[in-house]
């Protein structure tokens, strides 16, 4: 039986030959994709987009409707035609690229970022 990191939420630990690491793994690699060297392309969106690109990641607003309605500050990422979200955790850094300022995350929720 797998473990869960703390930090990113990745599944470890399984036993030779356990069954279900190809999906724990699969689930460990989109994981990684999503929120690692994080860039999205809005955080006010209160929509998603109605024809997103794979793998375009966005931070859902408060207030967001539709398929984003109640997962505020969440990374939303398109994958498989698919929205999937991400809780992030404090520290976590992303690069808002409307805005070109790159922001973190604390227990408050996003900063309003610093201009790079």
């Amino acid at each position: 039986m797998p473990s869960t990191d703390p930090n990113l939420g990745l599944a470890y630990g399984w036993t030779l030959g356990e069954s279900g690491w190809h999906t724990g793994m699969d689930a460990n690699l989109k994981r990684l994709g999503a929120i690692v060297g994080l860039s999205v392309k809005d955080r006010d969106l209160a929509t998603p987009p109605a024809s997103p690109a794979e793998g375009n990641r966005y931070i859902v607003p408060a207030g967001a409707t539709g398929a984003w309605a109640g997962k505020a500050d969440q990374i939303a990422v398109r994958i498989g035609g698919a929205w999937e979200y991400h809780v992030p955790q404090v520290g976590w850094l992303c690069y808002i690229e409307d805005e070109a300022k790159l922001a973190v995350f604390k227990p408050t929720g996003w900063s309003a970022g610093i201009a790079i």
